[in-house]
């Protein structure tokens, strides 16, 4: 039964990467995530009723890069929301992200967008709390010195 779940899981999880998926390197958390979310919730059986299983220690590291992955979809949306002028839909998203996805890499991008969107809506308070919030937890951030062009390396530009 382990592996089946198992099974069942990695089907789910290699299902995001569709026909081409390894050659575009597209990143998951750029596609749906419904699929991601089943396979989650597979592997999450798996080791909740199959602790002791050999399929235990991978299907953790993949739990954790499908957190990782969904955290960093909310954050696409989030930036994508920014970029329209969509400033309270981009906050809502990044505020999500924040709550739902606890110590993922992609929350450093995400208080990067709650300051920017706070400081185009006027909200200043609310900018300076997120400011020091981020110079607090990302000491090293390049968010603050580069901005959104920190996150920007598409495989596909060369230029």
């Amino acid at each position: 039964m382990d592996y089946a779940l198992y099974l069942r899981g990695l089907v789910n999880f290699n299902d995001n990467l569709g026909i081409f998926g390894f050659i575009s390197r597209q990143d998951l958390s750029e596609r749906d995530q419904n699929a991601a979310k089943e396979s989650f919730e597979s592997f999450k059986e798996l080791v909740a009723r199959f602790p002791e299983s050999r399929y235990t220690p991978d299907a953790r590291l993949r739990m954790n890069y499908i957190v990782n992955s969904l955290a960093q979809s909310e954050v696409h949306v989030a930036r994508y929301y920014y970029s329209r002028g969509a400033y309270v839909a981009a906050i809502n998203r990044a505020q999500s992200a924040i709550a739902d996805y606890r110590d993922g890499p992609a929350l450093e991008e995400a208080t990067f967008i709650l300051y920017k969107s706070y400081d185009a809506l006027g909200m200043t308070e609310l900018r300076d709390d997120a400011r020091r919030i981020m110079e607090n937890t990302y000491p090293q951030s390049l968010y603050i010195s580069k901005g959104f062009k920190a996150a920007d390396n598409p495989w596909y530009k060369f230029w």
